[in-house]
């Protein structure tokens, strides 16, 4: 029972930094119909600007959560403006966001190798080696300062996209496009101001990650499978539905990596999207696709 309770403990507490990761890329799959696999890269940015900080001037990497999520935001509209703006309209957008992110993802990967190298990093406070023990149960703090500050993160994000005008703004443009337009929303900016959010929600993860997961440029190919499988179990573009999968597969990878072995854990992610898609391709919570 007591080896019970400690993996369940670990799987959601990591299962939280999983659930911010992939919280940006569902909101702005919802939105904008944009499905980024540069999103992992990005994530990847913001740590790097957490360990910079870290190694260059000792700022922790918590306290530099809101840093990195505004220096990714801020690259998120100048990224929206030059690659997704012109052909938001497109029918084939979607489609046509597969290839282009897939290039900004391999673009972003050299361009990070080019200035840091492909060594593995990691931030590492003191608290990122420390536990805590309750009785025969330990708790990593790395783990769990992580996993709490991502969930207060998606609290903050859901608190504001269901009581503040933009956040209705917001939700009216994922729930259709058009009738938002022909009520008086600016669909061009509130598509700006979602995926500058998502991308910020990037930079924060990554600030949170680079003390819970070493980290090198090309690791965000690792990381697309597994957030692609949290956000499609959810269903693509529910917040909500990001957070419930990505908290139950951590608990099932813990499980599987304790009792069957660790290079198993990783395969809880892709069986997990191979069956969503087999059984039930809208997810969890997601809206089944109208037949024509």
């Amino acid at each position: 029972m007591a080896q019970f309770i400690q993996i369940l403990v670990l799987g959601l507490a990591l299962g939280g930094v999983i659930a911010l990761m992939g919280s940006g890329l569902s909101l702005v799959f919802g939105v904008m119909r944009i499905v980024n696999l540069a999103h992992p890269a990005l994530i990847i940015g913001g740590a790097y600007i957490a360990y910079w900080a870290f190694k260059l001037l000792g700022l922790d990497p918590i306290l530099m959560v809101p840093v990195a999520s505004i220096a990714m935001a801020a690259v998120g509209v100048v990224l929206y403006k030059l690659l997704f703006e012109r052909e938001a309209k497109s029918a084939k957008y979607s489609e046509m966001t597969v290839l282009l992110t897939f290039a900004l993802a391999t673009m972003a990967e050299g361009l990070l190798g080019g200035l840091f190298s492909n060594t593995q990093r990691i931030t590492s406070p003191t608290y990122a080696t420390d536990a805590i023990f309750i009785g025969d149960l330990f708790i990593p703090k790395g783990q769990l300062y992580s996993g709490i500050i991502s969930l207060i993160i998606i609290s903050g994000l859901t608190l504001f996209l269901k009581y503040s005008k933009l956040g209705n703004a917001i939700r009216a443009t994922t729930q259709n496009r058009e009738a938002a337009e022909l009520l008086g929303i600016n669909v061009n900016a509130i598509s700006i101001l979602a995926f500058a959010i998502g991308i910020g929600l990037a930079g924060a993860a990554g600030s949170l990650v680079s003390f819970v997961f070493s980290f090198f440029p090309a690791k965000h190919w690792e990381w697309v499978a597994m957030l692609m499988s949290v956000v499609v179990l959810g269903g693509m573009g529910s917040i909500l539905g990001t957070v419930v999968a990505a908290l139950g597969l951590s608990v099932i990878a813990a499980f599987v990596g304790t009792w069957i072995g660790a290079t198993w854990s990783t395969m809880t992610f892709f069986l997990a999207l191979f069956i969503v898609l087999l059984v039930r391709p809208q997810g969890l919570f997601g809206e089944k696709p109208e037949m024509a």
